[in-house]
C-alpha cells in the first residue's frame, strides 16, 4: 500500500491526498513535520513525499504523475494527448506563475515577518500579469479544465485559497476576485473528498498548535520583545489556516491557546 507522508496543513500534501481520494487508491498516511522527514525519502527535507513498493518518491509533481500512471481508475488526465497537455498547462500556470509568485507574500501575509514595499509592488504586478493569463486558459465549467475533474483541480483546490487570502492581507483585495474562483471552491467545497481533506487539515493544524503551546507558555515569561515576535507567529499561523480553509473565513483557534500575559 502507499504511504503519503507530511502533514496535512500542507498545501502541497493535499493536493496528492484529493488525488489519491479522487481515484480511489488505497494509500496509509504518515506524519512527518518539517525538520523530522526522512532524508532517504525526501532528501531536500521536503513535505509530501511517497512510499511505495519500488521505493519512496518526491516532489508532488512527480507523485501525481506517477498516481496517474499506476493506478488508471478515475483518471485525472484525459486519453487524448493535447487535452492532457492542456491540464498540465493549468497545472504549470497555477504553480509557477501564480501560488510560486504568491509566496513572495507569505512570509508578511501568513508568518508575521516583513516583506519590503518593491517586492510587494513587484509581486503584485507579476500576480496580476499572471491571474488575467490564466483567465484565458482556466474555464471554471465547472472544472478548472472543463467538463471533468482534473490534476488541475487538484492544484487549485489547495492553491487558490492561500493567492487569495494573501493578496487579500497585503494589499486590501483579493486578486481573483474578477474571476469565477468563489464559486468554484464552493463547488468543489461539496465534494466528500475535500470536505475530508479540510477536515483533516483542521485537526492537524490543532495538533500542531499544541505542539507550540508549552513553547507559547514559556515565551509568555520571556522578555516583551520576545513574546510579541512570538505571537506575531501564533496569529500568523491563524491567518494561514484561515486562508488555505477559505479566504473570507475568521476562524479564531489561537484565543485558548495564547497564555495570559502581563502587560
Amino acid at each position: 500500500m502507499l504511504t503519503l507522508c507530511g502533514f496535512a496543513a500542507s498545501n502541497y500534501y493535499n493536493k496528492v491526498k484529493f488525488a489519491l481520494l479522487e481515484k480511489g487508491v488505497p494509500f496509509q498516511e504518515e506524519l512527518a513535520w518539517v525538520g523530522q522527514t526522512d532524508a532517504e525519502c525526501s532528501p531536500l527535507g521536503k513535505v509530501p513525499y511517497l512510499k511505495t513498493a519500488q521505493g519512496p518518491l518526491c516532489e508532488s509533481a512527480v507523485i501525481m504523475e506517477y498516481i496517474e500512471q499506476a493506478y488508471p481508475q478515475n483518471p485525472l488526465l484525459p486519453a487524448d494527448p493535447f487535452a492532457a497537455a492542456k491540464v498540465r498547462e493549468l497545472v504549470t500556470f497555477l504553480e509557477l506563475h501564480l501560488e510560486l509568485v504568491a509566496r513572495n507574500l507569505y512570509p508578511e501575509a501568513f508568518f508575521g515577518s516583513k516583506v519590503s514595499d518593491s517586492a510587494k509592488e513587484k509581486t503584485g504586478a507579476q500576480l496580476e500579469k499572471n491571474i488575467a493569463a490564466l483567465a484565458k486558459l482556466a474555464r471554471f465549467s465547472p472544472f478548472m479544465a472543463g467538463d471533468t475533474l482534473s490534476l488541475a483541480d487538484c492544484a487549485a483546490v489547495v492553491h487558490l485559497p492561500l493567492i487569495s487570502g494573501a493578496t487579500k492581507i497585503i494589499y486590501g483585495r483579493d486578486f481573483l476576485a474578477d474571476l469565477p474562483v468563489r464559486d468554484y471552491l464552493k463547488r468543489m467545497g461539496e465534494r466528500a473528498t475535500l470536505q475530508q481533506i479540510n477536515a483533516d487539515r483542521k485537526a492537524n493544524t490543532e495538533l500542531m498548535l499544541s505542539r507550540i503551546k508549552p513553547k507559547a507558555c514559556a515565551a509568555s515569561h520571556a522578555p516583551p520583545r520576545q513574546r510579541r515576535r512570538f505571537f506575531d507567529v501564533h496569529q500568523a499561523w491563524q491567518r494561514l489556516w484561515c486562508a488555505e480553509r477559505a479566504p473570507l473565513m475568521h476562524i479564531n483557534v489561537f484565543k485558548r491557546l495564547k497564555p495570559r500575559m502581563s502587560p
